[in-house]
């Protein structure tokens, strides 16, 4: 009916905050005072909470702690287990190999490479990425 249940809102809160690790004092504390890492998983947990099943990732662990890493590794490959579809943008050749089934490189606009991802070295990412 258009009204918002602030008991709703806590206990969805406090589920993402519990199921992501988001290291808070508070789940009224505003994001931007979070950490990197904590950052991130706000923003994920926003997401996951729309129950979307396609999922569009811009450097999604750029600037932060490794363990955080771990952490938003963890819940792509999960969410993937459980069906979603994730693109995922990243500058981090390791972070590309370790995460994706199909690889597409681009330089200058157009795409140059094509792979699956257990079957390509990095060299040849940086080949195609540099347009040789």
């Amino acid at each position: 009916m258009g009204f918002l249940s602030s008991r709703l809102e806590n206990q969805i809160t406090q589920g993402i905050v519990n199921q992501l690790d988001i290291r808070t004092p508070s789940v009224r504390l505003p994001a931007g005072q979070l950490s990197g890492g904590n950052q991130q998983k706000v923003v994920l947990g926003k997401w996951l909470n729309t129950q979307a099943k396609i999922f569009l990732l811009d450097e999604p662990t750029r600037g932060i702690d490794v363990g955080a890493k771990a952490q938003i590794y963890t819940l792509l490959d999960k969410l993937v287990r459980e069906g979603a579809a994730i693109l995922m943008i990243s500058s981090e050749l390791p972070e590309i190999l370790g995460m994706s089934d199909r690889i597409l490189v681009m330089h200058e606009g157009k795409m140059t490479g094509e792979f699956t991802g257990g079957q390509v070295t990095e060299e040849e990412i940086l080949t195609c990425a540099t347009g040789n």
